[in-house]
């Protein structure tokens, strides 16, 4: 298949206005439609230089109206949906398949590669190639509407601290999670985020294996403002979702217990594309890479 040289989307200021709560359920039917058209538009054309005037001129809206129209249903800004699905995808790609970085790139709707590998590092914390390692695959945890994807929690429990992201903390964060209605228990897992559509792994996290609706305590929390996120894998042969999933704003303090709450339910088109792995960007692959780099280095010295 040829792949063409897309170039890269719109300007940064366009995009860049903050996000907000989600709040689709609460907003009247010709928005819900308009908002869904936009992002249809958005996945099926993410590979093109789309430009938020040509979103809002789809629905027949302002840019400005449209903006505040699609945060408040979505809790982002178009922009940032974009660069959400545009990274799973990339992820996807870099995990799925064997073409080269270049060909991604260009797939994924930019045309510079050092562009795109110095962002998708930024952000993710590991470079394409780095991602590319098994351990990268088997701790990976995806949430779309079409694909859902938790690792098996007793993977997380041998990766113990070797998270890409998780950092030392002194709180503890009890979490009272509400599962969809008449769903089946759940392997459940929870992670505290810097970012609501986070790119690289936790600064803390915690699991439970047949979890029905209760608490969930988090150790070695740091101590700040994140974003929780609660994913859940339902036992088949019962009614309910599937898989499940919740987001919720929480502050913990440095000591002591900190208290939090959240609904969990099924995926929705709103959400935003979600792929994040627990692995170390120590892995493997940068192993090797340093001890190739050791002797050339003595040499030199």
């Amino acid at each position: 298949m040829m792949l063409r040289s897309i170039a890269p989307v719109g300007h940064d200021g366009e995009f860049d206005d903050p996000p907000r709560g989600p709040a689709l359920h609460r907003v009247e039917k010709p928005v819900r439609t308009a908002v869904l058209q936009a992002i249809s538009s958005i996945q099926e054309r993410y590979f093109e230089p789309i430009t938020l005037a040509e979103l809002a001129s789809e629905v027949f809206l302002s840019r400005f109206h449209f903006s505040r129209m699609f945060a408040d249903a979505t809790g982002l800004t178009p922009g940032r949906f974009l660069t959400a699905v545009r990274l799973f995808e990339a992820k996807r790609l870099l995990l799925t398949t064997s073409l080269n970085v270049s060909d991604i790139v260009c797939s994924v709707g930019y045309s510079s590669v050092g562009t795109f590998t110095s962002r998708f590092s930024r952000a993710v914390g590991m470079t394409p190639t780095q991602y590319r390692e098994p351990q990268v695959a088997e701790l990976l945890v995806a949430i779309s509407p079409t694909f859902q994807r938790l690792p098996p929690l007793r993977t997380l429990r041998a990766a113990g601290r070797s998270c890409a992201s998780l950092q030392t903390g002194t709180g503890v964060l009890s979490m009272q999670l509400d599962l969809p209605r008449g769903s089946a228990p759940a392997d459940t897992l929870v992670g505290l985020f810097a970012d609501p559509v986070p790119q690289r792994g936790p600064v803390a996290f915690g699991g439970m294996a047949g979890m029905s609706s209760g608490e969930l305590t988090i150790h070695g929390v740091p101590a700040g403002r994140w974003t929780a996120i609660a994913v859940a894998q339902h036992q088949p042969g019962a009614g309910g979702p599937r898989f499940s999933i919740g987001y919720q704003d929480v502050t913990v303090s440095p000591f002591g217990q900190s208290t939090a709450r959240v609904g969990l339910r099924a995926p929705a088109p709103t959400d935003a594309p979600i792929a994040i792995t627990l692995a170390s960007h120590q892995s493997p692959f940068t192993q090797r890479m340093l001890a190739a780099q050791r002797p050339h280095l003595r040499a030199v010295a």
